[in-house]
């Protein structure tokens, strides 16, 4: 007969995830910033996060059998997020092979100008995202593009992704079709426009600040490239290849429809990035002068410029970058995703998150304390949790009534869950939106972040609020 344990106390709960952090600490900023060695592998990290916490938690009494029982209840909840991993790199391949993304990457780069990549794919992406409602869809077809065309140029890749998330995260954050945003109103018990309203105050702001650094930007890195005459050369030979392997058609937008149709309508994620490359797959065979093996391989493991009649003499390296997708693009993302949810599980075994928050709680007093520790308790949850619904939920019930309590309209907690929540998960990279964008674009969070400006500008201007009272919507205490 088992023994039901006492709660623990705030160090007791805190403790496995002082070790987390303390490892994030060395693995991803002291380790390579300060000693200048190179940085940790992040699934080692929290695979010793999660040994430890079992260890740990062995040692307070709970039994290996409790542990173990937690540990697979969250591992089920992975499924949907490894889903549609493997749906975005089976996407990407067959859009690659079908001509759709070499298409778009053609009329982009006759298009957009080399001095203002970074500007454009951030604003394009902006449009993008509203219109859907969802980052990751937006930066799963159009970011994908735009992060072609930035290699084309010899720009500077880190910055375009970094563009390219934040702009996706803008809309994610902004459109009435996102879910977390219908989440965040719903969790809080508001109006969704009364939540986007309030939203406009921090993410408007940031927007532009960002806007302008990436104008800024654009005409000045520009890569290794030597001068105007050999970026034309380089230019103009990709687009030869491009024309000569593809053959464009009008119809090869079809899959980009389908995404956007299926964003739209709220259809489920997996099944439309799924169809999308079905259909991608069907017009490949269609228009392409690739063999059907060739067509499932791109599926599989992913395109390969070998796949190209070797009579055909490419004139460009940069198509290389056309080699990537396929269903094992995001081995990596899936592995790291269960680890982040065994260790996850293991601390539910002591409701370690749910007590470290409330130990938070029982020391505000003031306005200004509730919003700073709503928002730090939000980016900690995101951290932790590795799930935005989740953290949404858990931040929502336990801050709600602290904020009628001392006279905080709702919408200034809707708005620091989404200021601390869905524009800080995107810069970790063991979250879900991280290892997408890591997966999809093939750079890691930790390479964008610091050029990530829309999240980061938005996270200042949100403390700012909190401190100064500036749009806080304070009401009159009786």
């Amino acid at each position: 007969m088992s023994t039901v344990k006492p709660s623990p106390s705030f160090g007791q709960a805190f403790v496995p995830i002082l070790f987390f952090l303390c490892l994030l600490l060395f693995g991803l900023f002291i380790n390579p910033v300060l000693l200048n060695n190179r940085m940790l592998p992040v699934e080692v990290l929290v695979m010793l996060s999660l040994t430890f916490t079992c260890l740990y938690l062995m040692r307070m009494g709970h039994r290996w059998k409790d542990i173990q029982a937690n540990i697979t209840k969250k591992i089920g909840e992975t499924v949907p997020v490894i889903m549609i991993l493997i749906a975005v790199g089976v996407l990407i391949g067959s859009w690659i092979v079908s001509g759709t993304i070499p298409m778009l990457l053609y009329y982009g780069i006759s298009l957009v100008s080399p001095d203002w990549i970074y500007v454009f794919s951030f604003v394009i992406c902006i449009l993008f995202s509203l219109l859907t409602g969802t980052s990751w869809g937006s930066a799963g077809t159009i970011g994908v593009v735009m992060i072609g065309i930035t290699e084309v140029f010899g720009a500077d890749v880190a910055i375009t992704a970094g563009a390219v998330v934040g702009g996706s995260f803008f809309g994610d954050k902004l459109s009435p079709l996102s879910d977390t945003t219908n989440i965040a109103a719903l969790a809080t018990g508001i109006p969704v426009l009364e939540h986007i309203r309030s939203m406009l105050y921090t993410t408007v702001p940031a927007a532009v600040l960002a806007a302008i650094v990436y104008t800024a930007l654009s005409p000045v890195f520009r890569g290794e490239l030597q001068d105007a005459v050999t970026e034309l050369n380089m230019i103009e030979l990709t687009l030869a290849d491009l024309k000569t392997i593809f053959r464009f058609h009008i119809l090869l937008l079809l899959p980009l429809v389908i995404v956007i149709y299926g964003s739209v309508t709220k259809k489920p994620i997996f099944l439309t990035l799924l169809i999308s490359s079905f259909v991608a797959m069907v017009l490949g065979l269609i228009f392409q002068p690739f063999a059907i093996s060739d067509v499932f391989q791109s599926l599989n493991t992913g395109f390969s410029t070998s796949m190209v009649d070797p009579g055909i003499a490419l004139q460009s390296d940069v198509l290389t970058i056309l080699n990537r997708g396929g269903l094992y693009n995001l081995k990596e993302g899936v592995y790291i995703c269960l680890l982040v949810f065994m260790f996850i599980g293991a601390l539910q075994t002591i409701n370690a998150i749910e007590e470290v928050i409330k130990g938070m709680m029982s020391r505000i007093a003031t306005r200004r304390q509730l919003i700073v520790t709503a928002l730090s308790t939000t980016w900690l949850a995101s951290l932790i949790i590795a799930n935005q619904y989740a953290t949404t939920f858990l931040v929502a019930e336990t801050f709600k009534d602290k904020f009628d309590q001392l006279g905080v309209k709702r919408k200034v907690l809707s708005r620091s869950i989404e200021d601390a929540g869905t524009m800080m998960e995107n810069l970790m990279p063991w979250t879900p939106s991280g290892l997408f964008m890591f997966g999809t674009l093939g750079v890691s969070s930790l390479s964008y972040a610091p050029y990530q400006f829309m999240s980061l500008f938005n996270i200042v201007i949100a403390y700012f609020f909190a401190v100064t009272g500036i749009a806080c919507f304070y009401r009159k205490m009786p």
